[in-house]
């Protein structure tokens, strides 16, 4: 499946040294290709693509953590 190649060419790219805008970019990437694997899943409940969204989405979270700051402790 053409997703999955694409889902791994994210999970194997770098994320270092990314400006906010290219962090901005890969986070909408990864939400586009979370939401793809998400329908396929629907269809076929394979736990090997839960495996594969868990990750895109632990990446993600990185991501956005380094986007929106990490909130204070309060």
């Amino acid at each position: 499946m053409e997703i999955l190649k694409e889902a791994q060419a994210f999970e194997d790219s770098k994320m270092s040294h990314m400006s906010t805008s290219d962090r901005v970019v890969a986070s909408r990437e990864a939400k586009r290709l979370i939401l793809a694997i998400n329908e396929i899943y629907k269809e076929t409940q394979d736990p090997e693509l839960m495996d594969v969204m868990k990750r895109l989405t632990a990446k993600k979270k990185k991501i956005e953590v380094r986007l929106k700051g990490r909130p204070d402790k309060g």
